[in-house]
C-alpha cells in the first residue's frame, strides 16, 4: 500500500525530456539556420511570441524524482543519460530555463579547435562526417559496387587524401592555369606582367566557366513571379570577409587577411619577397567594391553551355545600385589592380587544394576571422567535399547502411499532425482577416513534404542516379579533378535555364546533411535522412519525445511558409501579394515584438546585443515550431490522460509547486480512506482515521488482536521504507544510493 500511484518512470521521464529538448533543439536549430540561411531556405511566422510556463516542466521533473519504477531499455538509458548530462538541477527553471536545461552540457562541452561553435547539431554532423568517411573507405555493398557514380566518388576521395601526389603537382598545375587561362597574377610576375594580355571580359568568362563569380555573381533559379520556369538572378558576388561591415575599421581580421594575401604570394614565388603595396591595393579595392554593364557577358557565359539568351529572357537584379556603379568603378581602376584582385580571389579559393604547407598559411586568418585554431582532419575535409558535390551517390550507400525506413512513415504522420495543429491555430487567430486566413489555409494544405531521400535512391533501378553523375569521371590527379568538377557544376546551373521546372522534385541538398529546409518557390518542406537521427528522432522513442525534437523542426519549416519572407509567396510559389494590406499591417506590428525581444539579448563575452531584425525569420520560425509541437502534444488524448493522471493541470498544484515542501505535514490522502501509506520522499508512514477501526484496531481489544491487525499494517508500511523501492531513498527522502554495492547484491539475491 504505497502512497502514490506508480506511473512508469519512462512516461514521466521522457515527457520531461520532450519539454526540455523541444526548446533546446529549437534554439540550436535556429542558431544553425541563422548561420546557414539563404534566400531560398529562410522565412518567418505571424505570432506575437509564445509564453511557456516552465513550471510545468519543473513539476514533471519533481514528479519524476518521486517515482520508483525503473526503465532499463537501451533507448531509455540513452535518453535519460542525455537528459542528466544536459540539465543543471541547481538552477531554478523559472529564473533561467536555458541554464536549467543546458547548464551541465555547456560545462562539459568545449568548442573544438577546428570548429567555430559546438552544439547538439554539430555533434550529429560530426557523426555524419565520420559515417561519410567510412562509406568512402570501407568495402562497398555487393549490390552497389558496380555503380560508376559511387566508384568515381571514391576515386575522387582517394586523390583528395593523397598528400604525396598533391605535393608533387598541385601548385604547378594551379600556376599553369593562372598563367595560361587567366592571364597571370601580376603580383607574382612583377614588371614582367604584360598588360596587353589583359581582357576583363575574357577573364571573368573563364572564371565563371569554373564556377567562380567575381565582382558580381549570377545563377539560374526559379522565377519569383512564375515558379514554373527558371530565370537568371544577378547579385553582388561574395567578398572575402563576408560582410561590408568587416572592412569598415582596421581590426585583427583585416590585418590577418592582408597577411594571408602576402604569405600566399610569397610562397608561390618560392619565398621571394613581393611588393607589399600591391597587397594593400588588392585589399582596398575589395573594400571599395560596391558596384558592372553585363549583357554581353551573360550571353557569352550561357553560350559556353550551348544556351542562347533571348531578348525576352528574364534577369532578376538583386542589387541594382551595385550594377549601375560597377562600370564606373572598373573604368577608374587600373588593369593591373583588377587582374591582381580577381586572380587573387581564384587563388584564395584554391589554397584548400594545395599542399599542406600552403593550407597552413590560412590558419592565422581563420583564427582571427572564424575563431578556429586547427584544421579538420584531411579525411573529414575530403569526405565533406565529396558529399557537397556528389552527395546523392553517397546517399545511396547511406540510406542502405544507416537509415531506418520506419522513419519515413513516422515522420509523415508527424508532419500531418503538426500541420493540423498549425491549421487549428491559424483558424483561431484573431489578427488575420478571413480572406488572408482562407488563402493561408489553402497554402498550408498543399505544402509538399520530402522525407529521408528521393524515391529514386530507394529503387533498385539506378538509371537516374547514374545519369545524374554521368559526367563525373575522374582520374588520379586531384587538382585536375577539382577543376573538372568546377566546370561540371557551372554547366549544370547554366543548363537549368532551358530545363522544365519540377516543383515536386527533391531539392538540391542530398539526404546526407543534418538540416531541414523550406523552399518558397516550391512551397516544399524537406527533412533529409541525416537529421532523422538521435537526438532529433528515433523510431523507438515515445512519440512525444520525437515531437520535442524533429517535431519542433517540422513546425519551424512549416512556419517559414508564413514568415516575413514566406508570406510573400502564394501556394504555387509565386511572389505576389496575397494577404490583404490590413493583415500585412497587423503582421508587421506583431513581428516587431519578436524583433524587439531578440534585440534585447546580450552576448556578455563581447557586450553586444543580437540583431533581432536580421534574425527575425529564424526567430519567428523557432517560436512557431515550438508552439505547434506543444499544441499537438498537449492536445493529444494519450498525453492528456497522462497529465490528468498526474494531476498537474490544476492551479492548486501550480500553487503547491511554488510553496516550500513541509516533509512533516500530512500527505494528500484524507482521513476518510481505509488504507495506510508510506511516502519515500517524506520518509513518512500514515494511518488515516478510517483504518483505525475494527477489525484492524479497537481500543478495548486485547493488544495481541491489535498487533495482529493494525500492527501488521504498521510493519508493512515500515518495511516499505526498505523494500526494492524504499531502499533507494535515504532518511531525508533523497533519491540516492543508500546501501553499499555488496548489500544491494545480497538484497537482490534474497528478494
Amino acid at each position: 500500500m504505497v502512497a502514490a500511484s506508480r506511473t512508469t518512470i519512462v512516461l514521466v521521464g521522457l515527457l520531461v525530456i520532450f519539454l526540455i529538448l523541444t526548446i533546446v533543439f529549437a534554439a540550436l536549430y535556429g542558431v544553425q539556420r541563422n548561420k546557414n540561411s539563404t534566400a531560398v531556405d529562410t522565412t518567418t511566422i505571424p505570432t506575437t511570441g509564445m509564453k511557456y510556463d516552465s513550471v510545468y516542466i519543473y513539476m514533471i521533473y519533481q514528479l519524476l524524482l518521486a517515482q520508483t519504477d525503473t526503465c532499463a531499455t537501451s533507448y531509455c538509458i540513452k535518453a535519460a543519460n542525455y537528459l542528466l548530462e544536459s540539465i543543471d538541477k541547481t538552477v531554478d527553471p523559472c529564473n533561467n530555463f536555458f541554464e536549467f536545461a543546458c547548464g551541465t552540457w555547456l560545462k562539459k562541452n568545449r568548442i573544438p579547435d577546428d570548429a567555430e561553435s559546438q552544439d547538439t547539431i554539430n555533434s550529429l554532423r560530426n557523426q555524419l562526417d565520420n559515417d561519410i568517411v567510412d562509406m568512402l573507405t570501407s568495402p562497398i555493398p555487393d549490390d552497389l559496387k558496380n555503380l560508376q557514380s559511387i566508384i568515381n566518388a571514391r576515386r575522387f576521395y582517394d586523390t583528395c587524401i593523397n598528400e604525396t601526389a598533391i605535393e608533387l603537382e598541385s601548385v604547378n598545375v594551379t600556376l599553369s592555369f593562372v598563367n595560361n587561362e587567366l592571364g597571370g597574377w601580376p603580383i607574382l610576375q612583377g614588371l614582367s606582367w604584360n598588360e596587353a594580355s589583359y581582357n576583363l571580359s575574357r577573364l571573368l568568362i573563364k572564371l565563371r566557366e569554373y564556377s567562380h563569380n567575381m565582382i558580381f555573381g549570377f545563377s539560374t533559379l526559379a522565377d519569383d513571379k512564375n515558379s514554373s520556369v527558371n530565370f537568371i538572378r544577378v547579385y553582388q558576388s561574395d567578398i572575402a570577409l563576408a560582410q561590408r561591415a568587416n572592412y569598415l575599421n582596421e581590426t585583427k581580421v583585416t590585418k590577418a587577411y592582408r597577411q594571408f594575401i602576402h604569405d600566399v604570394a610569397v610562397a608561390l614565388r618560392n619565398n621571394i619577397e613581393i611588393n607589399s603595396t600591391e597587397v594593400d591595393e588588392i585589399y582596398n579595392f575589395e573594400k571599395q567594391i560596391s558596384t558592372f554593364g553585363f549583357t554581353n557577358y551573360l550571353r557569352h557565359i550561357y553560350f559556353l553551355s550551348n544556351i542562347s539568351l533571348n531578348d525576352n529572357d528574364v534577369v532578376s537584379v538583386s542589387e541594382i545600385e551595385f550594377l549601375r556603379n560597377a562600370s564606373l568603378m572598373i573604368d577608374s581602376t587600373s588593369p593591373r589592380l583588377l587582374q591582381n584582385y580577381i586572380v587573387w580571389r581564384f587563388i584564395m579559393n584554391r589554397v584548400s587544394n594545395m599542399p599542406k604547407r600552403y593550407r597552413a598559411l590560412r590558419d592565422p586568418f581563420d583564427e582571427a576571422f572564424r575563431g578556429t585554431v586547427a584544421q579538420r582532419p584531411r579525411s573529414i575535409i575530403c569526405g565533406n567535399y565529396i558529399n557537397t558535390n556528389m552527395g546523392f551517390a553517397l546517399s545511396k550507400v547511406y540510406i542502405k547502411q544507416y537509415f531506418d525506413e520506419n522513419a519515413r512513415n513516422q515522420s509523415l504522420e508527424m508532419i500531418n499532425n503538426i500541420r493540423t495543429a498549425f491549421l487549428d491555430m491559424l483558424k483561431t487567430s484573431s489578427w488575420m482577416d478571413e480572406a488572408s486566413k482562407n488563402k493561408s489555409i489553402e497554402k498550408a494544405l498543399v505544402i509538399d513534404e520530402k522525407i529521408g531521400y528521393p524515391d529514386f535512391l530507394g529503387s533498385s533501378n539506378t538509371t537516374e542516379l547514374e545519369k545524374m553523375y554521368q559526367d563525373y569521371v575522374f582520374n588520379d590527379s586531384y587538382i585536375y579533378n577539382v577543376l573538372k568538377l568546377l566546370q561540371i557544376k557551372s554547366n549544370e546551373n547554366l543548363r537549368m535555364l532551358r530545363e522544365p521546372v519540377d516543383r515536386r522534385a527533391w531539392g538540391s541538398s542530398p539526404p546526407t546533411v543534418v538540416n531541414a529546409f523550406y523552399s518558397p518557390p516550391r512551397n516544399q518542406i524537406s527533412f533529409p535522412a541525416g537529421i532523422l537521427q538521435m537526438p532529433f528522432f528515433n523510431k523507438d522513442a515515445p512519440k512525444y519525445l520525437n515531437y520535442g525534437g524533429i517535431g519542433a523542426v517540422i513546425g519551424h519549416e512549416i512556419t517559414h511558409g508564413f514568415d516575413d519572407s514566406g508570406r510573400q509567396y502564394d501556394k504555387d510559389g509565386n511572389r505576389i501579394s496575397w494577404w490583404t494590406p490590413e493583415t500585412i499591417a497587423k503582421f508587421n506590428e506583431r513581428k516587431q515584438c519578436i524583433i524587439d525581444q531578440y534585440s534585447r539579448y546580450v552576448v556578455t563575452q563581447i557586450n553586444m546585443t543580437l540583431n533581432g531584425f536580421q534574425t527575425q525569420g529564424e526567430n519567428i520560425a523557432d517560436n512557431g515550431g515550438i508552439k505547434e509541437s506543444f499544441y499537438y502534444v498537449f492536445n493529444d488524448s494519450y498525453i492528456y490522460n497522462i497529465l490528468k493522471l498526474l494531476q498537474i493541470k490544476s492551479n492548486e498544484n501550480l500553487r503547491m509547486l511554488r510553496e516550500p515542501v513541509d516533509r512533516r505535514a500530512w500527505g494528500s490522502s484524507p482521513p476518510t480512506v481505509v488504507n495506510a501509506f508510506y511516502n519515500p520522499p517524506r520518509n513518512q508512514i500514515s494511518f488515516p482515521a478510517d483504518i483505525l477501526e475494527m477489525p484492524f484496531f479497537n481500543k478495548d481489544a486485547p493488544k495481541y488482536l491489535n498487533y495482529g491487525g493494525i500492527g501488521a499494517v504498521i510493519g508493512h508500511e515500515i518495511t516499505h521504507g526498505f523494500d526494492d523501492s524504499g531502499c533507494q531513498y535515504d532518511k531525508d527522502g533523497n533519491h540516492i544510493s543508500l546501501w553499499t554495492p555488496e548489500t544491494i547484491e545480497k538484497f537482490n539475491a534474497r528478494k
